[in-house]
């Protein structure tokens, strides 16, 4: 393995654990104080921003190194013939589903705190990022199993 190839997998792993651990620090942190009126406009548009920046760095890092691995590991033919392939199939899947849920949710947080309101942002954006968390931890789910197809687990 080259030094590309193991710098890819570790920037895609710290990347995937920072992308779901933020995605459910929002739902479960963020969000029941926003809708619970126990956080103020200002902070929430703070965190917001952070997020959008983490999640938008980590989605572009995810696609880079996933598809170097991707393209030094796979053909067309072992993507959509073997189980590893389905596998990293369903990851892309669900890193396009993740991705634009949480941007959805961002974006709803961030209209309506633009206009000093928290409760109605937060109950806006709620069932989006409930949705990006499930598929986030789906996202390690499948990574879990890919590594065991490496290992030949599967």
């Amino acid at each position: 393995m080259s030094v590309i190839d193991a710098s890819a997998y570790v920037i895609h792993s710290v990347f995937a654990g920072l992308w779901t651990g933020s995605i459910l620090f929002m739902t479960l942190g963020v969000l029941p104080l926003a809708v619970g009126g126990k956080l103020d406009a200002e902070p929430l548009r703070t965190v917001t921003g952070r997020f959008k920046t983490l999640s938008r760095t980590s989605v572009l890092l995810l696609f880079l190194t996933g598809g170097h691995m991707a393209g030094t590991q796979y053909t067309g033919a072992t993507l959509t013939g073997s189980t590893s392939g389905y596998l990293v199939l369903s990851m892309l899947s669900l890193w396009f589903l993740t991705a634009g849920l949480t941007e959805v949710g961002a974006s709803r947080l961030s209209d309506g705190s633009g206009r000093d309101k928290v409760r109605e942002p937060g109950r806006n954006a709620r069932r989006f990022f409930q949705a990006g968390s499930v598929s986030a931890v789906l996202l390690l789910v499948v990574a879990g199993l890919l590594s065991a197809a490496g290992a030949g687990l599967l």
